[in-house]
């Protein structure tokens, strides 16, 4: 635990690099107190909106509020939401020079309408086009230009067309070069572009939708998939180091919900790390906040069981909020503590 602690107490020393899908998370918050008689829904009574940063623009935020130094990488369109996000960015203190607009995109918008603490829907607006290949030079010409003024570089891919192979390729290619942490926060569909980097972060689904889209269980037959789903520890140890194998990794974080997590080594030390979450509002974002506290910890000099550990405490504390959440130093160092 003081080994822990010591990490956390380097956070503000990190630098890290933040590139991929840029989301602004709108919240309507209201209460219910009667159904429509246009059809079976609640009706909400809306009395206060907020926005907060989301995507990669969160994994962003995470790290700030953990006093780590960021700059994040991303594309928005050329429209109020895109204001707004930069807006909220900068209130922050949260590096925005590698944010490039395009004026054929519109930025990702997603509204949660909560109703007491309970999300009644979500309305994604979605811009999933690939990128163009003149904002795909600029951004890589950007992180190149910047990589060796930071320790680790997040790869956010929310599959909305940042994240593609041509500036994956350069990055890692770079990355490794300069001998620095690369780790990818994963999309199902792009497993196959995450080879040779350090370490990914995927869920369950996500391992179960890797398995299938790299076709291993065809080739190998080493376990069963009972109608597509990982349903075993052996199931889910099998899995992951077959991906590990297969991407040439140094580690895989598997997060499992109220499972915890499970570490997958190189070296092949597997570890189960239960869940310390005391209490589950809201699940947004905390995927963000386990890759973002997972590289921090990484970029301070922390090994894999240490950083896995470092990000279990602080994905156990952003459940037990409502809405996309972050945690800071002293938080987790008191739930550690605890």
């Amino acid at each position: 635990m003081e080994r822990l602690k010591k990490i956390i107490q380097r956070f503000n020393k990190a630098r890290v690099l933040v590139v991929g899908d840029l989301i602004l998370d709108e919240y309507i918050w209201g209460k219910v107190d009667r159904i429509s008689p246009e059809a079976p829904v609640p009706v909400v009574w809306a009395n206060r909106r907020t926005n907060v940063p989301g995507g990669a623009a969160n994994v962003a935020n995470n790290i700030t509020a953990l006093d780590g130094k960021v700059c994040l990488v991303g594309v928005v369109g050329r429209d109020k939401n895109s204001e707004i996000l930069l807006s909220e960015l900068r209130k922050r203190k949260i590096d925005s020079n590698g944010v490039f607009i395009e004026s054929s995109r519109h930025t990702t918008l997603k509204t949660r309408i909560i109703a007491g603490h309970q999300q009644v829907v979500r309305v994604d607006w979605e811009n999933t086009e690939p990128l163009s290949r003149a904002i795909n030079k600029k951004i890589f010409t950007f992180i190149e230009k910047n990589i060796k003024n930071f320790d680790a570089v997040i790869i956010e891919d929310y599959g909305k067309g940042v994240i593609n192979k041509d500036l994956l390729d350069g990055i890692v290619s770079l990355v490794d070069s300069q001998k620095k942490v690369v780790t990818v926060d994963p999309k199902e569909e792009h497993f196959q572009l995450y080879r040779g980097v350090t370490s990914i972060t995927p869920n369950r689904k996500e391992l179960e939708n890797a398995v299938r889209n790299l076709k291993l269980t065809d080739t190998t037959n080493r376990f069963k998939m009972n109608n597509d789903r990982l349903f075993s520890d052996r199931d889910i140890d099998i899995a992951a180091r077959q991906v590990l194998e297969y991407l040439e990794l140094d580690s895989i974080l598997v997060t499992l919900g109220e499972q915890g997590m499970r570490l997958f080594e190189k070296q092949g030390r597997i570890t189960h790390i239960p869940t310390v979450a005391q209490e589950v509002f809201d699940v947004s974002g905390a995927g963000d906040t386990v890759i973002g506290t997972f590289s921090l910890a990484l970029s301070c000099g922390a090994d894999k069981l240490d950083a896995a550990y470092i990000a279990n405490y602080a994905s156990g504390i952003v459940v037990g909020k409502v809405g996309t959440a972050t945690t800071s130093r002293k938080e987790l160092i008191e739930r550690i503590n605890r």
